[in-house]
């Protein structure tokens, strides 16, 4: 009866996991098309028509949560080795999630660009301290304004 217990919770972890990523990887999409036009750039130093500009520090954070199901998954291939691609769609979540809202942050300064982009990402474990539990981004980079 127990194992019937787990295959159910393992069975709607899965269903409702997928259903959730590609209803955020849908809005994603859509912020990511809205916010095309501001550029994030990983260089350390900007163009020189750029060097004129107002510069501001932008911030975006992200925490994600583990789905029941990925955290199932991750769990099997410890024991097998080998790529665990349940946490590699959270991460790509969560680092585009955290991109985006530092965009927002640098549109609302009225921003051409943001350059010397990086990225921190950091764990935040469950109460149990077995699994992921959840995952942090933090993107920052150096928003360009233009003088008026």
């Amino acid at each position: 009866m127990g194992f019937l217990y787990f295959l159910a919770l393992l069975i709607i972890g899965y269903l409702f996991g997928k259903w959730a990523e590609k209803r955020h990887y849908r809005s994603i999409h859509e912020r990511e098309d809205s916010l095309r036009d501001l550029l994030v750039l990983p260089v350390r130093v900007p163009e020189p028509q750029h060097l004129s500009h107002d510069s501001t520090l932008v911030t975006g954070s992200v925490v994600i949560s583990v789905d029941y199901f990925k955290t199932v998954a991750a769990s099997l291939r410890n024991l097998f080795g080998g790529r665990v691609g349940a946490y590699e769609t959270l991460i790509d979540r969560a680092r585009r999630e955290a991109t985006l809202r530092m965009q927002e942050d640098a549109q609302l300064k009225g921003a051409e660009l943001i350059y010397n982009v990086k990225y921190e990402t950091s764990r935040i474990g469950d109460n149990a301290g077995k699994g992921l539990g959840s995952v942090e981004v933090l993107a920052y980079g150096t928003a360009l304004i233009p003088t008026r």
